[in-house]
């Protein structure tokens, strides 16, 4: 993705509005997004905060758990080219294929995380962790 694909995430409001767009900006940056889910991190919870796509029951994901919390306990990104094969997979929806998780941080901390599925297997690379870093980037003062 080029860092033009961002340029919806520019100048969001604060707040539920601002994440909501945020989310469906992201999902429309690529058709391999089939659902984008904004995580803001309370504590040592995952909190959703605004999604884009299926809905999920996952609204709150203890830190450690699930490949959200694993994000969060690692301190890295996650891509999962075949959710079927991974024992810490939370399946949100049984189309689900694949899955990437960008941590959000602000000032050096982590402060939420975008969570994207896909339905298409091995659906995302490393440079989509790149761009993905720099879309996190424009969303963290929203968290």
């Amino acid at each position: 993705m080029t860092d033009t694909a961002w340029e919806p995430l520019r100048d969001l409001p604060r707040g539920t509005a601002g994440l909501e767009r945020a989310a469906r900006a992201l999902r429309q940056a690529s058709s391999r997004h089939t659902s984008v889910y904004l995580y803001g991190l309370e504590g040592e919870t995952l909190v959703l905060r605004a999604f884009e796509g299926r809905p999920t029951d996952h609204t709150r994901i203890r830190v450690g758990e699930g490949v959200c919390g694993r994000a969060v306990a690692s301190g890295g990104s996650q891509l999962v080219a075949d959710v079927a094969g991974d024992p810490d997979y939370i399946s949100c929806s049984l189309e689900t294929r694949s899955e990437c998780v960008v941590l959000i941080r602000r000032d050096g901390r982590v402060v939420g995380q975008i969570d994207i599925d896909s339905d298409v297997p091995d659906a995302f690379t490393p440079e989509d962790v790149i761009g993905l870093e720099k879309a996190a980037d424009l969303l963290a003062p929203l968290l």
